[in-house]
This record gives C-alpha cells, sequence and structure tokens, in this order.
C-alpha cells in the first residue's frame, strides 16, 4: 500500500529533478524503519544514472524537503536508481525497451498461458505487442498485470 504522502512527495520532487536533467520514476516511504526512510527513485534523461546524479539529487530535494516542513518528524532520504531489471510502466519506458526481452504476466490466462516471455515491440491502448520467435503477438492491456525486463535471456 502506497504511504498517503507519496503523490504529495513526487509532485514536490518532480520539478526538482527536471531542473537537473533527472526524472523521478518513483518514490517509497519505509515508515516501518526507525527512522523512517523516503526512497526516490530517479533516472538521468540524457544517459546513464551515476553517483553524482543521485547526489545532485540528494542535496537539492533535501533543501526543498527542509523548507516545505512535509515530513515533520526526522527520517533519511535516500535517492537511488531504480535500475535495468524491473517493471515497465511508463510509455517512455516501453519505447526505450522496444527490442528488449521482456516478461508479460496477465491476470487470467491468455491463450492458455499467464505468463509470456518475448521481445517487446510496443504498448498501445488496448494491448501489448510482443514477438516471440518472430511472430507478432498482441495481448490484451487490460489482462495485463505486469511487464518487466527479462534478464535471464
Amino acid at each position: 500500500m502506497t504511504h498517503p504522502l507519496i503523490p504529495q512527495l513526487i509532485d514536490l520532487a518532480t520539478p526538482v529533478a527536471e531542473d537537473l536533467g533527472l526524472e523521478v520514476v518513483g518514490a517509497v516511504f519505509y515508515t516501518n524503519r526507525r527512522p523512517p526512510v523516503l526512497r526516490v527513485d530517479i533516472r538521468n534523461a540524457t544517459g546513464d544514472t551515476g553517483l553524482d546524479d543521485c547526489e545532485r539529487m540528494s542535496r537539492a530535494l533535501e533543501e526543498r524537503l527542509d523548507a516545505t516542513d512535509i515530513i515533520p518528524d526526522t527520517y533519511v532520504l535516500e535517492i537511488s536508481s531504480p535500475g535495468i531489471s524491473r517493471q515497465l510502466s511508463t510509455d517512455r519506458e516501453f519505447i526505450s525497451f522496444k527490442g528488449y526481452a521482456v516478461i508479460v504476466k496477465t491476470s487470467e490466462p491468455f491463450e492458455g498461458q499467464k505468463v509470456w516471455r518475448g521481445q517487446l515491440i510496443r504498448r498501445d491502448d488496448t494491448e501489448v505487442y510482443i514477438s516471440q520467435k518472430g511472430r507478432a503477438i498482441a495481448i490484451p492491456r487490460q489482462l495485463v498485470t505486469h511487464v518487466q525486463l527479462d534478464d535471464k535471456v
């Protein structure tokens, strides 16, 4: 379950990231830790995300968070890159990873399968398209629970 502050924190972090040439791709607030940990995942919009990007974002976001006092108590801020082996969710990710090996999971069987492996072709409003040995497969988007890069290929 997403912490109720996450949308507000993402709204605050997004312009900070954009000013640095970065993109916020997600955030999690771990309130079960002492002190709580706010982790914000970023991606460099023009190249590989490096430690320098994380440091710049950390300094800039920390300053903004302190000024707004959204989180009144002590917390730890972590800035990281989500890495390559993760779920695809944004249109940009589907465009960026076109041709990559993916795993598509569905909520119920589609053509007798709930797990599909293939090369990502694209996603549109109604389907996720993959290629298996040159054969294009259109999986109904309403059945797709997630698409992730397949690092076992």
